[in-house]
């Protein structure tokens, strides 16, 4: 399932880059305004975890790291990087064929099939894949082969409010397809992070 896919590739770009942060850098600010890196992959590991209970059909009620948050960090308290693998693996092992075809209840879209959050994850993954990396410093290049479908994506779908994505920038007249992506989700690869 090219959906399937392309989740795991989005969550391994994510898991690298959550072992490339030095233990002392988690509470420096991402590029998400008002986010640490901690804040970014506390929201991550909240979304494994609203993940399987999606798949399993048991109510989640944890908001902690949920879209707009002001501390998602306290998901992550402790070490990130192992708290995050544990939950990716105890979602993952839930996302059977038939929980993929669940539909289940969210608020503003109303009923939906998991396999449309799924995709919804793995781009918010990829994207938060680049907003720890330039945090860091680092020159990141996203996974080529999702881009493009990231892109496309983002076109359809995307939710222009706080807690979500600010507005579209104008990139470079020669950016390429990663940075076109990023600009259009409100972010600016070629301007540094602001401190906080």
């Amino acid at each position: 399932m090219e959906m399937m896919k392309s989740y795991q590739r989005a969550q391994d770009g994510f898991d690298a880059m959550l072992a490339a942060v030095p233990a002392e850098k988690w509470d420096a600010p991402s590029a998400c305004p008002g986010w640490t890196l901690r804040d970014v992959a506390g929201h991550i590991i909240w979304a494994q975890e609203q993940m399987r209970h999606w798949a399993t059909g048991e109510e989640y009620t944890v908001a902690t790291g949920a879209p707009g948050s002001p501390h998602p960090g306290e998901m992550a308290s402790g070490d990130p990087l192992a708290i995050w693998r544990a939950a990716r693996a105890d979602s993952v092992k839930t996302l059977t064929d038939e929980a993929v075809g669940r539909i289940v209840t969210i608020e503003g879209l109303g009923e939906v099939p998991l396999a449309a959050m799924i995709t919804v994850w793995w781009n918010d993954q990829l994207i938060h894949t680049w907003d720890i990396g330039h945090g860091l410093g680092i020159a990141v290049r996203l996974d080529p082969e999702l881009v493009p479908a990231s892109y496309a994506w983002a076109r359809e779908n995307v939710l222009r409010r706080p807690g979500f994505f600010g507005p579209e920038l104008t990139p470079p007249s020669d950016a390429d397809e990663q940075t076109r992506l990023l600009a259009f989700l409100g972010r600016a690869p070629w301007q540094p992070v602001a401190a906080t």
